[in-house]
């Protein structure tokens, strides 16, 4: 350590026993009264401190209160809102489903029904052709209004 920082803490405890010194010559009262006073004013911050928390703890439960009807009534809304999606969903997985197996069930016969076209052609006599297997029917459009009427 060099001169100048030895001097400071020399210092600085030479000030702090003269101010301990004119403290207790100079003060007003004994110390008997000085702790019961600063006891005193302790016991009056706390009091004052758990006070002012009791008060905010009351004002934030009155607002949980007030906030918590809301609350429920939010999520019992949300929930009713995720069963009836839910409904749907089954509903058009149900729909979904019908809709595929009725088109399976077309797509099949269509293929079933091809097969045994293609069958029947590959089973015509030898002489004739495909055109020859195939029926064309024309209809005169005066036939068709006649039909109608």
């Amino acid at each position: 350590m060099n001169k100048r920082t030895v001097g400071f803490i020399f210092g600085s405890i030479v000030g702090a026993a003269a101010g301990v010194v004119a403290g207790i010559m100079l003060a007003p009262r004994s110390g008997a009264e000085s702790r019961a006073m600063a006891a005193d004013a302790m016991n009056d911050a706390w009091d004052s401190a758990v006070d002012t928390y009791e008060r905010g703890a009351n004002v934030v439960n009155d607002k949980f209160s007030n906030v918590r009807p809301v609350v429920d009534a939010k999520t019992d809304e949300l929930r009713a809102k995720v069963d009836l999606a839910r409904e749907r969903m089954d509903q058009l997985r149900d729909s979904l489903s019908e809709a595929v197996s009725t088109a399976s069930t077309q797509v099949q016969d269509a293929v079933t029904s091809v097969a045994d076209r293609v069958s029947a052609m590959t089973d015509m006599p030898v002489g004739e052709t495909e055109a020859e297997a195939v029926h064309v029917e024309v209809v005169d459009a005066d036939d068709v209004e006649d039909t109608e009427a």
